[in-house]
């Protein structure tokens, strides 16, 4: 059995969607906080259970004959999303779990200036530290993660952001595509996979220009000071703590944080990942 939680978050549906292309749907368990939310799936045989991260005896029976057990991170930052991730690992090992995978990213490392990368790197000690074997899926960076923060000032035609360095987007789609193609096979991946990436890093410069031909105007890049950008998103409305994890994504990739491409994504899909070009055509498409 195959447990996947989040499964009712973008990045779990779509493994799940992608682990029903591989394999028999009775190999599949969707870990979700609340299981009414997920009957689209159990009506397609995938057995739905209840699992909380802030409750470790729900984990315990969620992952229960889990041969392997997928920990997609938390939307937590700090000490919080350690402790959540530590109670899903202890569950894992406590139900018998052959092996645990989790979501990591390309940028883990103790001490990063973004901070979820910072507690990446954390459950990437604790993982190594459990006992268990164990596969820590480091992803790219979300190109969807990238519109979020710089959709509006693509819209309005001025991107407006700090100094940065280049980043290697990546589709969320890919990944799950990616993780499921690696649950499906088991034992060929023990430990920190390499970059899950796609093939470039662009920098904001590079992704203004990009979206000019694309969306067929012009969208100017202006480079702002660190505490410029931050007071905007804050005077905007942006809780203060996330403004400042927003900014830690642009001072990582100043050091280089994010900018490795690695060829392993895409032989995993036996395809080229999707470009930033193919994320921008959709996001340019919509109203």
């Amino acid at each position: 059995m195959i447990v996947v939680t989040g499964a009712n978050g973008h990045l779990g549906k779509a493994i799940i969607e992608s682990l029903l292309q591989r394999l028999p749907s009775q190999r599949i368990v969707a870990s979700v906080r609340d299981p009414a939310k997920a009957s689209a799936l159990a009506a397609r045989g995938v057995e739905v259970r209840a699992g909380d991260f802030s409750n470790a005896a729900s984990l315990k029976t969620a992952f229960a004959n889990g041969e392997q057990v997928l920990i997609v991170s938390a939307d937590k930052l700090g000490d919080e999303a350690l402790r959540l991730h530590r109670t899903a690992i202890e569950a894992a090992r406590e139900a018998g779990v052959g092996r645990i995978l989790y979501t990591s990213h390309m940028g883990a490392r103790l001490g990063s200036p973004f901070a979820p990368a910072d507690q990446h790197a954390g459950t990437e000690a604790d993982l190594a530290a459990s006992g268990q074997a164990y596969t820590s899926l480091r992803h790219g960076f979300y190109a969807e993660s990238c519109l979020h923060m710089i959709g509006d000032g693509l819209r309005a035609g001025e991107l407006r952001v700090p100094e940065d360095g280049p980043v290697s987007w990546t589709a969320r789609d890919d990944l799950a595509e990616a993780d499921a193609a690696i649950l499906a096979e088991p034992g060929k991946w023990d430990g920190l996979t390499p970059p899950l990436t796609a093939s470039q890093a662009l920098t904001m410069a590079e992704i203004a220009a990009l979206a000019s031909e694309v969306m067929g105007r012009e969208i100017r890049h202006v480079t702002v000071t660190d505490s410029e950008w931050s007071q905007a998103k804050i005077a905007a409305g942006m809780p203060a703590i996330y403004a400042e994890m927003l900014l830690g994504t642009f001072r990582a990739a100043r050091r280089g944080d994010f900018a490795a491409t690695d060829p392993t994504l895409q032989t995993l899909l036996g395809r080229p990942p999707r470009t930033f070009r193919d994320v921008l055509v959709v996001f340019a498409a919509r109203p």
